[in-house]
């Protein structure tokens, strides 16, 4: 039961001192999530409090299902953004119907990644490249520092992608309001200060570098308390500036979301969408942490963890959720050894909604999307684009599509050009794949590219080294290849195909070796293999190529080269 309940794992061994541990981090990650949890809600589209009720239920679900010891799973920016344009193609935002539509995503999600981990599918997330994914993510952090913007204004705008944005926020731009900006540069100000600087004070005081590193990443508190007070004092919200208003006091309501045949149908492509990007993003964050303390987590279990949270947040009056880089990097700076830090976060959240929530009522917009901003912003890194194009073109032209349609498209239709333009490319490469023509580096029993070395060669005797698994996607390739080589050298006798990096032979490959078998056979020009790897050579068996094969197969090329270029190479005698 261990491998379905990683609980059961820890909790054996759970003693007073990894108590105390849990508590402390779940503390200083409560302080820090209640403010993030709301921000993301208003990224989202969605009322504040539905924030708070997707960082409760999901991490007791984690605590049960992961088996990440410092994941911290809730609310995060990217899968904020996606739900907005996923709900708000359905729905208006506001509406009920727009809630509605966010607790399906977040049961659909839910169940996709469940059923994914039960038939041990992780696998497919690698789909989406290293490249995609950094496009993506680089284009969304643009998308949602933008689409803040009109809170730090004070002004209303909308739009899913750069240019609708750009464009309603500059039809509203003369309503701005003074006293919201002062507010909003004023916390984008310090919340960036903080990030930089507030660290070497600390240290240089006196405080320890793990402290300063906990006080620095919770200093968003500070900016939410400050400013929620200013707006109290000086009445500032009869002057124009936007509040938080009243926040429903209470536990999260519980409830099975809307079913709807239409409505699933239409949300099920964006939950899938929600589903791989989510998992990606907290698998990638899992087994950072994990690597850090010489633990493992386990993918597919992974999966079912994640999916049992969003199961438990669409029940609870949530919206989909995932493991969060920053405050899962606070969890495990502060000390957290096991997921019960995530249920004991979820028992303070739970706190707040019963008790501070009235607290918030002036709590300015605009410091949440200052907060927004700053933390997305740490995620877009357009230095990558420069360094991918140094070192492959293909997967630039991945990345720069995925910025691009993601910008100007939108999230959905970034996520799907990424990866259809990832497996276009590879396919493409696949259909092409490396291979040189080798010769023998003078008195050694190396074999190396003619190209780039100075080796021995023999007129009679060519050595192609393919570099590649022979599959159907490339086996016409290697026909068109062989024959253009004998075509151009009439005084060849003797071809080697050298299959040290061939690690699979599937039947369309089997075929075309068949028939270059023939072809060279009635030239005049034998084939021969060299260093077929056993699995390769043992399916090999199965077929005739090997009664039919016109030459000889060889252990090393060595072994080839030696007794090939000999004039005393007899045709007729096989191993």
């Amino acid at each position: 039961m261990t491998r379905y309940l990683p609980i059961l794992t820890w909790a054996r061994t759970y003693d007073r001192g990894t108590l105390t541990n849990d508590v402390v981090a779940a503390m200083i990650v409560t302080v820090m999530l209640i403010p993030q949890s709301l921000a993301y809600a208003l990224l989202a589209g969605l009322p504040p409090q539905v924030g708070l009720y997707a960082s409760i239920a999901p991490l007791l679900a984690y605590a049960v299902f992961g088996t990440s010891r410092a994941l911290a799973v809730g609310p995060v920016a990217v899968i904020s953004l996606m739900t907005a344009t996923a709900a708000g193609g359905v729905a208006v935002q506001g509406s009920p119907e727009y809630v509605a539509a966010a607790l399906i995503l977040a049961l659909i999600s839910g169940l996709i990644l469940t059923v994914m981990g039960i038939l041990r599918l992780g696998f497919l997330a690698n789909l989406l490249s290293h490249p995609v994914i950094a496009g993506f993510i680089t284009a969304s952090g643009i998308l949602i520092a933008v689409s803040q913007l009109k809170h730090i204004l004070g002004i209303k705008a909308s739009g899913e992608t750069l240019p609708e944005m750009i464009r309603t926020m500059s039809e509203t731009i003369g309503q701005a309001n003074l006293p919201t900006i002062a507010i909003g540069v004023l916390s984008l100000g310090f919340l960036f200060w903080v990030r930089k600087g507030l660290k070497p004070i600390l240290v240089r005081i006196g405080a320890a570098t793990r402290t300063a590193e906990i006080l620095t990443r919770t200093a968003p508190v500070l900016v939410v308390l400050l400013s929620t007070l200013t707006v109290a004092v000086l009445a500032l919200d009869k002057h124009g500036v936007p509040i938080v208003g009243a926040i429903p006091t209470g536990l999260p309501p519980i409830g099975a979301p809307l079913f709807d045949p239409g409505l699933w149908s239409a949300l099920f492509v964006p939950a899938l969408l929600i589903s791989v990007i989510g998992f990606v993003e907290s698998v990638s964050v899992a087994q950072t942490l994990a690597a850090k303390r010489r633990q493992r987590i386990e993918p597919s279990q992974e999966l079912v963890g994640l999916g049992a949270s969003n199961i438990a947040s669409a029940f609870t009056g949530g919206y989909p959720v995932t493991g969060g880089f920053a405050r899962s990097v606070v969890n495990f700076d502060a000390g957290a050894e096991t997921p019960a830090a995530g249920a004991y976060t979820a028992i303070g959240i739970a706190a707040a909604a019963l008790f501070l929530t009235p607290a918030l009522f002036f709590l300015p917009v605009a410091v949440l999307a200052a907060t927004i901003i700053v933390a997305v912003l740490s995620l877009v890194n357009l230095s990558q684009l420069r360094e991918v194009w140094r070192y492959s073109r293909n997967d630039f032209a991945a990345m720069a599509s995925t910025i691009l349609i993601t910008l100007f498209f939108g999230v959905e239709a970034g996520v799907v050009t990424g990866v259809v333009v990832s497996l276009a490319l590879y396919l493409w490469r696949a259909s092409r794949p490396h291979a040189a023509i080798v010769g023998r580096v003078p008195r050694t029993e190396h074999f190396r590219n003619v190209l780039r070395h100075e080796v021995e060669t023999v007129p009679t005797l060519l050595t192609l080294r393919v570099d590649e698994s022979l599959t159907f996607v490339n086996a016409r390739w290697l026909e068109e290849k062989v024959l253009e080589i004998v075509a151009e050298r009439p005084e060849l006798k003797h071809l080697i195909l050298m299959c040290s990096a061939v690690n699979e032979i599937d039947a369309s490959a089997l075929e075309s070796l068949e028939a270059i078998n023939h072809r060279l056979s009635d030239g005049g020009v034998l084939l021969h293999l060299s260093e077929v790897k056993g699995p390769v050579l043992d399916r090999l068996a199965r077929s005739d190529l090997l009664d039919e094969l016109s030459g000889k197969i060889f252990l090393s090329q060595h072994d080839a080269y030696q007794e090939l270029a000999a004039p005393s190479f007899h045709e007729g005698d096989k191993r």
